[in-house]
């Protein structure tokens, strides 16, 4: 069933009025509860679906100082040893898969996937982060492992900034300082000429919001800038037009003789609103969904500007608090122009879902001025929600649902490629491998996006696992883990073992869509086998 806007609810496509724009997210929420979400979907996905997993170059690769690659900024963010990553750990040899990625792509192999989403470490082919040194070793390391994937008839879908900017360029101010936009402009070029013959999947960025707000935000990761009102913008600003640069090389240069395609992935998880009976609070979900995927997605999939809701907040706070102009950065028309419609794709990664409710801070004028603040709300969990390893993360199957939906709506019918979705725990090994946490999990969810693209008519063409294996968790060291792969990080061989997700994953590759009477099918969310295993999670994550 696709759910057509009635209409008397028709939106103009300049100029919507907030009301219209509170009816018509009301109308969402209510379109896609109405269908039962909780009943569970049998069938195919599409025969030209695809199946994909994914790591990133810090998390997994080690090598840190390895064969002439340079210095990232998460390589000096760890071996500060701040205390802002669990167990002062670092990523110099994580899962060791700068010498392992033959295992790597045997386990691709066995699950049976046609994707293989990975980064490319800047430091490794650009050493000081310019195109004054190409470091040979560091483009044969991928060339190696792209020539593996082919030959196992695995798609690359590369990556080319996974949040490991390297350390020379932040100490030109990183993505605050607009010359970074040509210097990923030339990284990008290498990468294209060097791999384009064979990578016709590309991502400019994984996740400019973490980048903004983690790192340059509330500085929990790397680089570590703690400016929550002004550089967070401004980092934000700098990778949106080094997204546009890079774009348009591709689109101008290479891709007529390498026939690729190539686009951005944002992060956002769905907003809710805590009351849907209060338009304030429907208000809130809207404006939280705009100040997170629509910050870039907006300019990207729009009209090449921030969203207009996004403008008026940010002003107003900066009045107020003695600013003489915004702290968002202004786009011109030239940049607008250049910037909208540079995707051939929309790239998502999502995992849970929030409560919004409407929420005005009374000392806000006087507050150190923050992005979380300029948005006018609270987030928070239902009670109800199962936990995981991550205090952010709880399942909510249907929230992916009504996110694929919002995105069909708000940006004219996208292809949606899901390029991460998964839960953590923190779990001993022994459990580790009898995951049926994260199987429930991957069955709840997955079931929600067959149901977005069988009854929503939405046009998810892809759904990638996070991730693979085991692996470095930024933050959370190596104490969090999301892998379909446990990874012995005791052993310096750091073996690879399927945990029971991955089993069920192969098996939902090869069945493409969920068959009834089959083993691999429905686990309801409501038996007592999945709160006793949730309830685990709850407990061991809370004696950490």
């Amino acid at each position: 069933m696709q759910y057509a806007l009635p209409s008397t609810l028709q939106l103009k496509p300049r100029g919507r009025r907030l009301t219209q724009i509170l009816v018509f997210q009301l109308w969402c929420h209510i379109a896609v509860a109405t269908q039962s979400d909780d009943e569970f979907y049998y069938g195919d996905f599409p025969e030209d679906f695809i199946w994909s997993s994914a790591t990133s170059s810090y998390q997994i690769e080690g090598g840190w100082n390895a064969s002439g690659k340079g210095v990232n900024i998460w390589d000096t963010f760890c071996h500060s040893y701040n205390g802002k990553v669990e167990g002062n750990a670092t990523g110099d040899i994580a899962c060791d898969s700068f010498n392992n990625w033959r295992q790597d792509v045997e386990m691709l192999k066995f699950l049976g996937v046609q994707f293989y989403r990975f980064s490319i470490s800047w430091a490794r082919i650009f050493p000081d982060g310019t195109n004054a040194t190409i470091n040979e070793a560091g483009i044969k390391y991928y060339s190696d492992l792209i020539d593996a994937l082919i030959a196992a008839n695995i798609k690359p879908f590369v990556t080319l900034y996974h949040w490991d900017l390297p350390q020379t360029l932040q100490d030109f101010g990183g993505w605050e300082n607009e010359t970074m936009i040509e210097y990923f402009n030339q990284y990008a070029i290498i990468c294209f000429q060097r791999y384009g013959d064979r990578v016709k999947h590309w991502l400019t960025f994984n996740e400019p919001w973490v980048v903004a707000w983690q790192g340059y935000g509330e500085g929990s990761f790397a680089p570590g800038i703690v400016s929550p009102g002004v550089a967070v913008y401004k980092a934000g600003h700098t990778m949106i037009k080094a997204h546009a640069k890079a774009y348009h090389t591709y689109n101008d240069t290479f891709r007529a003789s390498q026939k690729g395609v190539i686009s951005i992935t944002l992060n956002t998880d769905f907003k809710s609103p805590k009351n849907t009976s209060n338009p304030l609070d429907v208000a809130a979900g809207e404006r939280c969904l705009q100040f997170s995927i629509g910050w870039f997605a907006h300019a990207i999939f729009k009209n090449g500007d921030y969203p207009e809701i996004m403008k008026e907040q940010v002003r107003s706070k900066s009045l107020a608090q003695g600013y003489n102009a915004s702290r968002l950065p202004v786009f011109t028309e030239a940049d607008q122009a250049y910037i909208k419609g540079t995707h051939d794709f929309f790239g998502l990664n999502t995992y849970t879902t929030q409560a919004v409710e409407h929420y005005v801070d009374p000392n806000s004028a006087t507050n150190t001025p923050s992005y979380m603040d300029d948005q006018d709300r609270k987030e928070s969990f239902d009670p109800s929600w199962p936990t995981s390893g991550a205090s952010w993360l709880r399942m909510v199957p249907w929230g992916i649902r009504r996110l694929l939906n919002w995105l069909k709506n708000e940006y004219n019918d996208p292809e949606i490629f899901i390029t991460e979705n998964g839960i953590s725990d923190r779990n001993a090994t022994s459990v580790l491998l009898q995951d049926s946490w994260r199987v429930n999990f991957y069955n709840q969810y997955i079931n929600n996006v067959l149901k977005a693209i069988r009854k929503d008519n939405v046009n998810v063409r892809a759904y990638t696992a996070w991730s693979l294996m085991d692996n470095f968790e930024w933050g959370r060291g190596y104490e969090e883990h999301y892998g379909l792969y446990y990874v012995d990080m005791s052993d310096p061989k750091r073996p690879r073992t399927a945990k029971d997700s991955a089993k069920w994953y192969k098996k939902m590759i090869a069945d493409n869509g969920f068959k009834k009477n089959s083993s691999g099918a429905k686990i309801n969310t409501g038996t007592l086998f999945n709160v006793i295993a949730l309830s685990v999670i709850a407990t061991l994550a809370a004696s950490k």
